[in-house]
């Protein structure tokens, strides 16, 4: 393994971050886990092959369509979201920029010769970003903590990265300053830049080697002012969402994770009709799918999770926006639906 695989690995938490993991309520036994002390199940191998046979429509017809986003030196009023492709959202709130889960690489691997590839070019560079208030991190898998656009991101911006307890070990070894990182475990929050960020819970797992769970994973609110917003990070569906709808809503947008399901891991991802359950149980407005159609790691087809879920809101009566990666959103203006990607689906084709 290569030096640079070797640092995309980041680091175990030690000192005083592994003394406070120790107290964590989500960590028992010397792993984190899931709300009620849930380790995420999985089935057979088989199972998962079963199920990638015939589902075909692995890449779009023709490339996904992406907008290079325009943006004004500062923040308008009101609410405003960029969805950059897989979980990766710029928030746009009470004259701030929250950057969520940016990955901006070719690739969400270790390495980069191999691994899952974009589907579609980022709609931006990273070097075109606009001034950034705040990073939300929400757990340490490759294609939500991408070392090279951590990196970058350290060196051009100011702006500090919250992130769930342990996370911080990844990035001090990557070279963030200690004091750029706030480390927060489920229910604390942190006041930013105006804002307030509360780490929330998810169904989930971490691990970028070999061990597993030695960091938290969490969904993310986002608060200032009359506004809020709330990211669910990868998770599958729990309980737990009402509570975070009582807790913490209504929200004026939810980003919802809708993709990369599967029948073999029914406990760490959403399928799109979850995620509109979830809408509901958080309190949701107006909805933003996210984590589809940038890079393929489940055996579904690459528009799948969008066509699921547009059909379920459509009788479910949901505010449900789905823009082409980079289109600007306002939130209190949002565009009818516009399903750009039956165009890239071969005829015939439908979700299943």
């Amino acid at each position: 393994m290569s030096l640079a695989s070797l640092l995309a690995l980041g680091a175990e938490p030690t000192g005083a971050r592994a003394a406070r993991i120790r107290h964590s309520p989500q960590h028992v036994d010397g792993r984190f886990r899931n709300a009620g002390g849930a380790i995420p199940s999985g089935e057979p191998a088989v199972s998962a092959f079963a199920e990638w046979r015939g589902r075909g429509a692995a890449r779009p017809d023709a490339v996904i369509p992406v907008v290079r986003p325009d943006f004004a030196d500062r923040p308008a009023d009101g609410l405003h979201a960029v969805w950059l492709g897989h979980a990766a959202v710029l928030v746009e709130m009470q004259r701030r920029r929250v950057l969520i889960d940016p990955i901006f690489s070719d690739r969400c691997s270790p390495v980069g010769f191999t691994g899952p590839r974009r589907l579609h070019p980022s709609p931006l560079p990273l070097a075109d970003l606009p001034e950034i208030d705040a990073i939300v991190i929400s757990h340490d898998h490759y294609d939500h903590l991408d070392l090279p656009s951590i990196v970058a991101l350290t060196r051009r911006h100011a702006a500090p990265f919250l992130v769930p307890l342990g996370v911080g070990a990844h990035l001090e070894r990557w070279g963030v300053p200690p004091d750029r990182i706030i480390e927060l475990d489920w229910h604390e929050s942190a006041r930013v830049a105006g804002l307030t960020f509360t780490a929330t819970p998810a169904h989930h797992f971490s691990g970028r080697g070999l061990t597993r769970d030695r960091t938290l994973w969490a969904s993310w609110v986002i608060a200032g002012g009359e506004r809020k917003v709330f990211y669910t990070g990868d998770s599958g569906y729990f309980a737990g969402y009402a509570d975070i709808g009582r807790d913490h809503g209504p929200f004026d947008l939810t980003l919802m994770q809708v993709g990369a399901y599967s029948h073999g891991w029914p406990d760490i991802h959403m399928t799109p009709e979850q995620g509109l359950r979830a809408h509901h149980d958080v309190r949701g407005g107006l909805l933003l799918p996210v984590h589809w159609a940038t890079f393929r790691l489940a055996f579904h087809s690459w528009a799948e999770p969008v066509q699921r879920l547009a059909a379920a809101a459509a009788s479910d009566a949901v505010s449900l926006v789905a823009p082409r990666p980079g289109e600007r959103l306002d939130v209190d203006a949002p565009p009818r639906l516009d399903a750009w990607w039956d165009a890239l689906v071969p005829a015939g084709l439908t979700a299943r």
